[in-house]
């Protein structure tokens, strides 16, 4: 499946819920079923930066794809990232860098997340990008 695909199928998946607080217990089940980061990686290199909560994200080369594995010390920002690792997780470098975000805005997140967790999303956003980027020089 291709990111925005992947991407159609979450803003689907919120459609479904009427109100905010669904969407919040569906993004905590989703962190839920996150690919957990291995213990070895939830060091000080792989924290998100400026994100309210610990968030780390270890990012892997399977052939020509990004695998990303991640966990967060707070049940929301674990769904957040959740979301975002399985919209951009089994992706190669180049379509990570090249995809676009505003499924993000789709589902209205940025919008009902305190101005620090919003702050943490583009946070999380941009680390994955940065992952993108360093895997896609190596690869060239």
């Amino acid at each position: 499946m291709s990111i925005k695909d992947i991407q159609e199928e979450i803003v689907g998946e919120f459609s479904m819920f009427d109100d905010w607080m669904q969407r919040y217990e569906y993004m905590i089940e989703l962190g839920k079923s996150l690919p957990l980061i291995d213990e070895e990686y939830k060091t000080d290199d792989n924290l998100i930066k400026g994100c309210q909560s610990k968030v780390w994200v270890h990012a892997e080369l399977k052939g020509d794809k990004l695998c990303f594995t991640a966990d967060s010390d707070a049940i929301i920002t674990k769904g957040i990232i959740a979301i975002l690792v399985r919209a951009f997780s089994n992706q190669s470098p180049k379509d990570i860098i090249e995809a676009g975000t505003q499924f993000i805005d789709e589902i209205g997140l940025k919008e009902h997340l305190s101005p620090t967790r919003a702050n943490g999303l583009v946070n999380m956003i941009k680390q994955l990008k940065m992952y993108a980027i360093a895997y896609q020089t190596q690869l060239n």
